[in-house]
């Protein structure tokens, strides 16, 4: 029996059925716009004139969307003064990578454009809006204060006042800040947004100014507000990138929540995933984009995942209670990312943050990978020739086992007419068959699993190369010559999968023919069947193949010319 090419067959099937599970369309789909002239029309805030605060976890309802808060021995019970309104604006805040859009009622981030990233590579005037607030969406990042002394109750949000509803960075500016108070009796808050030059990463400020002679408490949270849209376009054939949440916790390093997790009966019955961690992280994570909550690194924060009314999710966490004393001032802090998964900068911002860019389980050697290619790019300036050059030094650090898995299939071409006799003289007697194979291999020297081996030791590496290519962003409406305008996106003209096909046929004739008839036809299906899938492919990972296809008919072509000049 014909070992070597049952387990040819079977790490093919591996492959294919790896790359079917990895595969999506991933071009992302058009989302409703909020304009800056938008004006929102939330629910009034009830005027508490002089009256006791709840405690911590009266304020907190089950079906309150704030996060639960448990109360603590220390906290008091003070008055609190509410701004009574039934309308708020929205503040505009501009860097050269983030447009924040900000509604006063709450200090919400409800919209969020990446400004260096397009929305779709033919329309240049429209940056991809990450976050958004709309009529069919709910994608948000809240922020505020709970507990004794807390702005953010069950029965409403602070409105906050702004001096002006635009501010953007000027020439010569590194840093730009939109400030929005709210004035809690004797308490003066100042929320500030602070957007660094170059930089997707949002530093928030709550400013408390106690001017009362009475004790002030509270605790900083922030929290992500989505629903489940799904913003990328895909097919049916193959699944999705991850879309959901991802947290940091003391036992898991990267641990991630699907919507589905999260609206399990199991998990819903007790309140969601709960945890705390000293510094941490909470992310939304989607295709080649994030956004994540990275509060102070020094405090012990606690975590909250869990489903809130309807198709609503809520990814939150609470710090600890801060006091400030009276006639004192204190300021709490915490940062707030949206942007592309961009795993130097995700290093740098909190532990573990880079994970979110999803290698799988080979991400020990997809993240080396990625490091070589981006230090190729450094010097070509180029993702496309990045993956070619790429591709070549992995196929030259595997040449020697190659040349052993392409000398061995050499051998076994070579003793086809051979086998094809004994095939005649046996007829179906297969113990028969099977023994004069074994001798002939023997007499040959050839070992049946030579081939196949080598290049189950390279499969690792492969697939880690496609994670690689998948997962990064830098390839995202990024062209490299002729008709390739993208290479996230498929080949829009089918060439380079044609010409993967064409590839894996001619190193299909290289190899020796099946013995067994079935064997043989399901060889002769697959570059038709992978040429076929590899439509759907983003053009970056099929241009790897081809030219890996294409540097491995080269040396297999030249051992077999070495082997049969032999004899």
């Amino acid at each position: 029996m014909d070992w070597q090419r049952i387990l040819l067959i079977g790490s093919i099937v591996i492959v294919s059925i790896l790359l079917i599970d990895e595969w999506g369309n991933f071009q992302e789909a058009n989302q409703p716009v909020a304009t800056t002239q938008q004006t929102a029309t939330l629910a009034t805030t009830k005027t508490v004139a002089n009256s006791v605060i709840p405690s911590a976890v009266e304020q907190i309802s089950a079906d309150s969307d704030l996060p639960p808060v448990h109360n603590d021995a220390e906290e008091e019970e003070t008055t609190n003064d509410f701004v009574t309104s039934s309308t708020s604006q929205l503040v505009s805040i501009t860097s050269d990578k983030l447009t924040l859009l900000i509604d006063t009622y709450g200090g919400d981030i409800v919209k969020v454009s990446l400004n260096d990233h397009l929305d779709e590579i033919d329309n240049p005037d429209e940056p991809f809006v990450l976050l958004n607030r709309t009529e069919q969406t709910t994608y948000i990042a809240q922020s505020g204060l709970v507990g004794a002394n807390g702005t953010d109750t069950a029965a409403g949000r602070p409105i906050f006042s702004s001096v002006q509803n635009t501010y953007e960075l000027s020439d010569g500016q590194d840093t730009v800040s939109a400030d929005l108070q709210f004035k809690q009796g004797d308490v003066l808050i100042t929320k500030r947004f602070t957007l660094t030059r170059g930089d997707n990463l949002v530093s928030i400020e709550y400013i408390i100014n106690n001017r009362s002679q009475d004790n002030w408490q509270a605790k900083l949270y922030g929290q992500i507000k989505r629903d489940s849209h799904n913003p990328i376009e895909t097919s049916g054939m193959g699944m999705k990138p991850f879309l959901g949440a991802a947290i940091t916790t003391d036992d898991v390093n990267y641990e991630k929540f699907t919507f589905d997790d999260l609206a399990d009966d199991d998990l819903t019955t007790i309140g969601g995933f709960k945890t705390s961690k000293d510094g941490g992280w909470v992310a939304m994570v989607q295709h080649y984009f994030l956004s994540a909550w990275v509060p102070n690194a020094e405090d012990t924060n606690n975590y909250s995942l869990r489903k809130g009314k309807g198709d609503i999710y809520l990814l939150s966490f609470t710090g600890p209670a801060t006091n400030v004393a009276a006639n004192t001032q204190t300021t709490l802090s915490s940062s707030f990312y949206a942007g592309p998964k961009d795993i130097d900068r995700l290093e740098e911002i909190s532990q573990y943050l880079d994970l979110t860019v999803d290698y799988g389980w080979l991400w020990w050697i997809a993240k080396p990978l990625f490091h070589f290619m981006q230090f190729i790019y450094s010097v070509l300036g180029s993702w496309g020739w990045s993956i070619i050059v790429l591709t070549i030094c992995i196929k030259a650090a595997f040449f020697k086992l190659s040349a052993t898995s392409y000398r061995s299939m050499a051998n076994m071409r070579k003793v086809q007419p051979k086998m094809q006799a004994m095939k005649e003289r046996y007829g179906d007697n297969k113990q028969k068959m099977s023994e004069e194979t074994m001798k002939l291999y023997k007499t040959e020297k050839i070992n049946p699993l030579g081939g196949c081996l080598p290049m189950l030791v390279q499969m690792p590496v492969f697939i880690s190369l496609y994670w690689v290519l998948m997962e990064s962003v830098q390839l995202r409406h990024t062209p490299f010559m002729g008709w390739i305008h993208d290479l996230s996106v498929m080949d829009p003209y089918y060439i380079l999968p044609v010409i993967m096909g064409i590839t894996m046929w001619v190193q299909q004739k290289l190899n020796p023919t099946p013995p067994d008839p079935t064997q043989a036809k399901v060889m002769q299906m697959m570059p038709y069947f992978f040429t076929f899938m590899f439509m759907w492919f983003p053009a970056g990972l099929v241009l790897y193949w081809v030219v890996n296809n294409m540097l491995s008919i080269l040396q297999q072509y030249i051992i077999t010319k070495q082997i049969e000049a032999e004899g």
